[in-house]
């Protein structure tokens, strides 16, 4: 499954992380930039984990599967 958050260095050592489906520097609301590296791979982290938990909710496996 791949990731759905990722980062992009915007200035030197300023991070963003970004949603790779959409190219947005943001989730729920909230944006994420100007970062330094170690938060913007703590949120990164975090985010792609909670979307793998959302989406293995989502991945019911019906009849004939």
């Amino acid at each position: 499954m791949p990731n759905r958050y990722a980062l992009r260095e915007t200035h030197p050592g300023m991070w963003t992380v970004y949603d790779v489906f959409t190219g947005q520097p943001r989730c729920e609301d909230r944006i994420m930039v100007a970062m330094d590296i170690q938060n913007a791979v703590q949120v990164a982290e975090l985010l792609n984990l909670q979307d793998a938990r959302r989406r293995a909710k989502l991945d019911v496996t019906g009849p004939g599967r």
